[in-house]
């Protein structure tokens, strides 16, 4: 008889997880991650992300890429797994802290008849030196408008961490119109960035808002990505674009960002809950 996974498929803006509460499971998660992330052929999602037991926090959380890699975070995979914590009462909230392989992560959550329907993430400092980031260029400062060889052609990427890496680019025209497709995975194995990167795609709509496309590493192209959001953020202030509170308009939808410009960055938006299932191994 065949093994069975009892799952959550849920999703913040777009970008979609497979929840599993593995505190009593033993599995091989990277390659579960791929099989079951397929469209078409599995449930299909952008990650899958397990629910642990943690010593040092309320619980801990692992989130496996679409290719079966790790990442070390995802912001509105944060969301999803705290809405899912509480929902089913394996933690009282409404504000709880989470084990991730970028550290301990608060989340407060807001509710709506007896639901967790949005919470807004502690992030962290964004890491800006080049090495810690990583990238290939040492730099103790931020670094800014770095220009990069691509394809041929030249680019101006700005490099953060928010747990994991990201190169940012601002362009004028809509982000609609940009190559992402072709340009998003040689920007993510460029040579610059020894554990690969997320590429985010910027486009300044006001001094309020930005328009951004996401290519994540190990997965592609996402409706959205909340530290990819953040990264978007930070760069913009350092940037003097925008102020300490942005609206990060993605393909899923819309996401909060503030960053004082010296501490941790916030991020709030919606989680959902979509459907929930048997997954045959």
């Amino acid at each position: 008889m065949n093994k069975k996974l009892e799952f959550v498929k849920m999703q913040g803006t777009g970008n979609d997880f497979i929840m599993v509460d593995a505190r009593n499971l033993n599995m091989d998660w990277n390659k579960l991650s791929i099989d079951i992330c397929r469209y078409h052929f599995g449930i299909g999602a952008d990650g899958l992300i397990t629910l642990e037991s943690s010593s040092v926090a309320d619980l801990k959380m692992r989130i496996f890429n679409a290719d079966g890699s790790e990442a070390q975070i995802c912001g509105n995979g944060l969301r999803c797994f705290a809405k899912y914590a509480i929902d089913r009462k394996l933690v009282k909230g409404p504000d709880l802290t989470i084990e991730t392989a970028a550290g301990i992560k608060k989340v407060e959550t807001v509710s709506g008849h007896g639901k967790v329907t949005r919470a807004r993430v502690n992030m962290g400092k964004p890491v800006l030196k080049g090495k810690e980031i990583p990238v290939a260029i040492d730099v103790d400062g931020p670094i800014l408008d770095q220009l990069v060889q691509v394809d041929g052609n030249e680019i101006e990427l700005s490099f953060v961490s928010m747990g994991n890496p990201h190169a940012v680019c601002f362009i004028k025209e809509n982000v609609a119109k940009f190559p992402l497709l072709t340009v998003g995975p040689l920007v993510e194995h460029h040579s610059l960035f020894p554990q690969r990167t997320n590429f985010e795609i910027v486009n300044v709509v006001d001094g309020r808002s930005l328009q951004v496309r996401v290519w994540e590493r190990g997965v592609g192209e996402t409706l959205a990505c909340g530290s990819g959001a953040c990264a978007a953020a930070v760069v913009s202030r350092l940037k003097n674009i925008s102020g300490e509170n942005v609206d990060i308009m993605i393909p899923g939808g819309r996401l909060i960002i503030s960053w004082d410009g010296k501490g941790d960055v916030y991020l709030e938006g919606p989680a959902e809950e979509v459907f929930s299932g048997v997954f045959e191994l």
